[in-house]
Order: structure tokens, then sequence, then C-alpha cells
């Protein structure tokens, strides 16, 4: 089998590498995989400034997010103002087959879409993080802690894996939500989850206060980015982030799906569409709830600091 070739007007080169150290996967296996996937993972890129995690051989990964100059003419892009370098990044928006090829022979192995679309935020998020690696049960419970605060508030959402230790639930939302009632809804959704079962999940953002708890993650709304359903992660095995479905949480684990199985798994099904449900009217109580919790990196930096004065004696 040759190692080049050109698929959509992308030529496609040095196939047959090792994608990374540990992957079990060669450059064509990422290929072969977002091609096969491409109508489920576009649809979650279209329209999203896009980073992604890339990985050169022998090099260590590293995250893209303005495009390169030799990015080719017909890849559309969006600039964005970046608060924190304070300049314009032109992020690529990878609307078709022939920008996904082409950053899949980028050896672009992470897609991580923003959660607006144009100006608007479309979910909220909560990334669930237990305490280490080959610790998903203790995850999946804390899902559980999420759908109920979910039900509670009146609210769905869908889950799937993050294709590292834990989970994702995303919450559709209806456009024209300011940021700051977003982030505090957010904010809210997980101390309420918390309180369902604070011996399994935690809100604290300092590591050390977390007591092997799963962290209810809140912090993702804003600017930030969150791996795509159907990214491939790097990782051992190159694992994919997938769509899973409430009921089958038990009867999974993040090692079940890479991209050398998860595009057999799906068949012609597109489970993160599916379970998807429609955009949401936010409760006013669950904002009003959030803008009373303090927003947690800047909580974490402020004790962060009274603990190294503490230290110091001061």
């Amino acid at each position: 089998m040759t190692s080049d070739e050109t698929r959509d007007g992308v030529s496609l080169t040095n196939l047959g590498q090792p994608l990374f150290d540990g992957a079990n996967a060669t450059k064509r296996d990422l290929v072969d995989y977002l091609d096969a996937v491409r109508d489920r993972i576009i649809p979650v890129l279209r329209d999203r400034a896009l980073s992604v995690i890339r990985i050169r051989p022998g090099q260590p990964a590293f995250m893209q997010k303005n495009v390169p100059k030799y990015t080719p003419s017909w890849v559309r892009t969006m600039s964005v103002w970046a608060e924190t370098s304070h300049r314009e990044v032109s992020y690529a928006l990878c609307d078709d087959r022939r920008t996904l090829l082409w950053f899949a022979n980028q050896r672009a192995v992470e897609y991580h879409p923003a959660l607006y679309r144009g100006d608007h935020a479309t979910h909220l998020v909560l990334d669930l993080d237990p305490p280490e690696e080959n610790a998903f049960p203790l995850a999946v419970g804390a899902a559980r802690l999420v759908r109920q605060a979910l039900d509670d508030a009146g609210l769905a959402g869908a889950v799937k894996t993050s294709g590292a230790k834990g989970l994702h639930v995303f919450v559709p939302v209806e456009e024209g939500i300011p940021a700051e009632d977003l982030a505090a809804a957010t904010r809210a959704l997980a101390a309420r989850a918390e309180r369902v079962d604070p011996a399994l999940g935690t809100t604290a953002f300092i590591r050390e206060d977390r007591e092997g708890k799963v962290f209810l993650d809140s912090t993702r709304a804003g600017g930030a980015t969150v791996v795509a359903a159907y990214s491939p992660r790097v990782r051992p095995d190159a694992p994919v982030s997938f769509p899973v479905s409430w009921d089958d949480l038990d009867r999974v684990a993040p090692s079940d799906f890479t991209i050398r199985t998860a595009a057999g798994l799906l068949g012609d099904r597109d489970p993160w569409a599916e379970q998807m449900p429609g955009p949401q009217r936010l409760p006013a109580d669950l904002i009003e709830e959030g803008h009373t919790i303090p927003v947690a990196r800047v909580q974490a930096m402020h004790e962060g600091k009274r603990r190294a004065r503490a230290r110091r004696g001061e």
C-alpha cells in the first residue's frame, strides 16, 4: 500500500508513519478514521473557531490556534481577539471534508472547537474529572449526580467520554444568553450536583482539596474549548471522545473507543446528534444562584496566595 495518495484534492503524505509513540496506529489510521466519521464530526466543528493538537514525528504534541502561513486559501478562517495575548488570532473553520483531510495530513489528532458559534454560546458544559486513571466508574457516578441536578432544574443533556479518563455533559442552550449568565448557570449546576452527593463529587478547584472525589469542572464556559465528540486524543492507543447513552454508562469504558474501533461501532448512526436535546432556556433561579458562587479560578488564585503567605509565616 502506497504511503501517499490524494483524496478530494488533498495530498496525503507519509501515511505509513506511526502516529505517535504509544498510539498503536499510523497516520493512515488517523486519516481513514476522520474520513469515515466526517459526516458526524464536521457538524460539531462547523462555524466554530477551531484549535487542534498536532504531533510531529519525534516531537511533543502542541496546540495550534493560529492557522499557519501555508494554510490553503480554501480553508475558511475567522479572526478572534485574544484578551490574554492582546492580538488577533486567525482560527480555522473546519466546515468540509477537504479541510478535515488537510488537518489530518497535518497530523492534527485532537479537535477542540469553541463553545460559541458565531457570537453566541450554544452549550453549557460540565467536565467530570475523576481523581486518577482507571477511575471511570467514579466519573459515571458523578454524571448521574449531574443528571439529577439537570432533571431537578427541568433541563436535559447528552453525555460523552472525554477520550481521556472522564466524561463531558453538554446542555444545549437558547441563543442569546449573556456569557456571564451562562457561566453562572454552569457554576450553579455543578454546585447542585455536588449537593446531591458531596462524598462523590466536588467543585473544589484546587486539586489538593478534592479528597479523592470527582471534580465537577464548571470552568468551560466563556471562551473555553472542549474536545469535540468523535475527536481522537493524543493518549495511549489513540482513544476517541465518544457519545454514550445515559443508560449505557455502566457498560462502557473509555478504552472501548479508539480510532481503530469507533467508526465500526457507529455504523451509519450519529448518536451525538440523536441524543442531543434541543436548545433550552436556563431557569432564572439557576442563573441567580450561580451569580452568588465565586468564579473558581479567581477564588483559587486568591486562596493560593493566602496559603503561600501562611507557609511563609506572614
